[in-house]
């Protein structure tokens, strides 16, 4: 399969990573975390998140993501989250059958959640009739590719506080809302009061293998048991912590995000002035999204692989990732624009 733009969960591992996992395949380790590859990988994110970051590591995103609303929420409790959140969308409704919560979702012109937008699901409280909002989840940068601003950021956990509930951010892309702000992870999470992150690196350079970094210590209590009854408990640990290692020593995530993050606005430069072609959010990460005529865009698909956002409106994504080039940018733009001028 050629590089394309359908995903940066398509595109292959960081040599950097690959040796790192090599390196720790060298005799035996104790299992479950009991190692010293996890005792230093945990040092690295307490070094980028604060001392105070317990750090668990499980096998993907959904895993983190369910784990996160687990060790936030009980059965009678709801997340309010916009509706094009991952966890709404793309997780099976695995938070719902795991934590056995509601999802309160709320529609949003670019993905992003406001106060103004969050205090309308905020109401019952105390009434047992209904599900009670316990947590605010948001993405960033988001699924439509936009980014919550530091300020925005707080604004949110101060809502969520005032109203005794918790902050979590889906942090998949999280290294590329970071080199988009020009900000640390602590800046954009701990020092903003987030109270837990699901931490991603797969789809930035690592074979597998995502975390929850629980930065309120009252949340972090009982992980290990909710990781277990999560089926997240890996055996063999030190083969995603040393993956977690080599990410963020000597600034890995960021080497990587920032060229992911230029392929894409290069790929916006070259599409957004060619006619019929209208790109759908500001592009201030890895992502552009178009609405193409549909003949266009389904004949584009027999040559590169990449999804429809939104069938019924003729909106696609197009992803960049760590090992896009600026030739498979041209060599893709060049049959975008044999097919538009047919």
């Amino acid at each position: 399969m050629k590089r394309g733009f359908g995903s940066d969960n398509h595109s292959g591992i960081s040599p950097e990573v690959l040796t790192a996992i090599a390196e720790a395949n060298v005799g035996h380790a104790l299992a479950y975390g009991d190692d010293e590859y996890c005792e230093k990988a945990e040092a690295m994110f307490r070094e980028q998140f604060g001392n105070q970051a317990v750090v668990s590591f499980v096998f993907n995103g959904t895993g983190a993501n369910t784990i996160a609303i687990d060790a936030m929420v009980r059965s009678h409790e709801a997340v309010v989250c916009a509706e094009t959140a991952h966890v709404n969308v793309d997780e099976c409704g695995a938070p719902q059958r795991i934590v056995g919560c509601r999802l309160l979702t709320i529609d949003t012109p670019d993905g992003k959640l406001t106060p103004e937008l969050v205090k309308t699901r905020l109401h019952g409280f105390g009434f047992e009739h209904h599900s009670q909002p316990k947590a605010i989840t948001i993405t960033n940068p988001t699924e439509l590719g936009t980014l919550y601003t530091i300020e925005e950021i707080c604004a949110l956990a101060d809502l969520a506080h005032s109203n005794n509930m918790y902050l979590h951010i889906d942090g998949a892309r999280l290294a590329n809302a970071a080199v988009a702000l020009n900000c640390s992870f602590k800046e954009m999470t701990t020092d903003a009061n987030v109270d837990i992150v699901s931490f991603g690196g797969t789809k930035n350079g690592l074979m597998l293998g995502e975390s929850v970094v629980f930065l309120n210590p009252e949340l972090a209590k009982d992980y290990k048991y909710r990781r277990k009854q999560g089926l997240q408990l890996c055996s063999k640990m030190r083969f995603i912590a040393a993956q977690f290692d080599a990410y963020l020593k000597d600034e890995l995530w960021r080497r990587n995000a920032s060229h992911s993050n230029a392929m894409a606005k290069i790929l916006y430069d070259k599409v957004k002035d060619i006619d019929g072609v209208t790109v759908m959010y500001p592009v201030q990460v890895n992502s552009v999204f178009v609405k193409l005529p549909r003949h266009i865009w389904t004949e584009l698909q027999k040559e590169y692989f990449f999804y429809d956002w939104d069938y019924d409106n003729d909106v696609v994504r197009w992803v960049c990732s760590f090992d896009t080039t600026e030739e498979d940018i041209d060599d893709f733009v060049k049959v975008l624009r044999r097919l538009m001028e047919k």
